[in-house]
């Protein structure tokens, strides 16, 4: 049975993971300084610290159908969907801007999880997790950067974004072609953008206030600029990147490697910009190593 707040859609799944994955999201109110948002995510598996993971942009933790089952073999692990993304509600009217994401996990981490975590952020969950750290190092025990956004300034062109533009912008995104050579240029093997990793990658959509929320985190600016932070990390880190990433390129991974202290890059190969669903064993084997 699949939870009653996912969109009826979700019966086309058809990969095994996915629909593993699907059955087992949970939701829970979370109390924040901006009100309660029930949240979604997944947990399985037992051994501390737990591993928590962060999806990437317009995504949500079906991200991580094919990971998190193996990470969890070893250790607890979860997968949780951000503030405004994902399966998680969008309260009408709030702003999501980079610090209301972060206040949302911080108050999830401290209602759910509780004690120091690996934290896991593939591409804008990589930015978010950077973020957090920087903000909460006693909550982090090591990071894990997979294909990891947030080098680069945010763009200044979303905040300017006004009716009925922002309405057309996410409608774009919702285009099923546009979404699909999203999903082709993410992957080195392009039989992997398979009709079920179209779905999973586009069931959030059915859910109320999607348009406004994704519009609402464009005009905040985004994610960007830490570079000049990334020696105030002292967390061990792990930085896992696809070898044929042709949404970020593969420049910024030795970047985050010269920047933070404590860190080891290691390479995918025959993998572009999503390592954790197109070489997840590989991933898997990495992280459960680094920890």
């Amino acid at each position: 049975m699949f939870p009653s707040f996912i969109p009826p859609e979700v019966r086309g799944l058809s990969e095994a993971t996915s629909i593993a994955l699907a059955q087992k999201i949970e939701s829970q109110p979370i109390v924040t300084p901006m009100g309660s948002v029930a949240s979604t995510y997944v947990c399985q598996g037992n051994g501390n610290p737990p591993i928590v993971l962060l999806h990437g942009f317009d995504s949500s933790v079906l991200e991580f159908r094919r990971l998190l089952p193996l990470l969890a073999v070893e250790r607890e692990t979860w997968a949780v969907d951000l503030l405004g993304f994902g399966f998680t509600e969008r309260l009408p009217q709030l702003a999501i801007t980079p610090e209301a994401i972060k206040t949302h996990l911080y108050c999830f981490w401290k209602s759910a999880i509780a004690q120091p975590m690996i934290l896991v952020g593939a591409s804008m969950g990589g930015a978010a997790a950077l973020d957090f750290t920087l903000t909460y190092p006693d909550a982090v025990a090591q990071l894990v950067l997979l294909d990891s956004a947030g080098l680069a300034n945010p763009p200044v062109g979303g905040r300017f974004l006004v009716p009925p533009f922002d309405y057309w912008a996410t409608e774009f995104l919702r285009n099923g072609r546009v979404r699909q050579q999203i999903s082709r240029a993410a992957y080195y093997d392009k039989s992997l953008a398979s009709p079920d990793a179209h779905l999973c990658a586009a069931l959030h959509l059915k859910l109320p206030g999607w348009n406004r929320a994704l519009a609402a985190f464009t005009k905040s600016g985004g994610y960007g600029g830490y570079k000049n932070k990334l020696p105030q990390i002292q967390q061990p880190t792990l930085i896992v990147w696809g070898e044929n990433d042709r949404i970020l390129g593969t420049k910024d991974a030795r970047r985050f490697e010269q920047g933070i202290p404590n860190s080891q890059l290691v390479w995918i190969p025959n993998c572009g910009h999503v390592p954790h669903l197109e070489q997840p064993e590989q991933v898997a084997e990495k992280i459960l190593s680094f920890i």
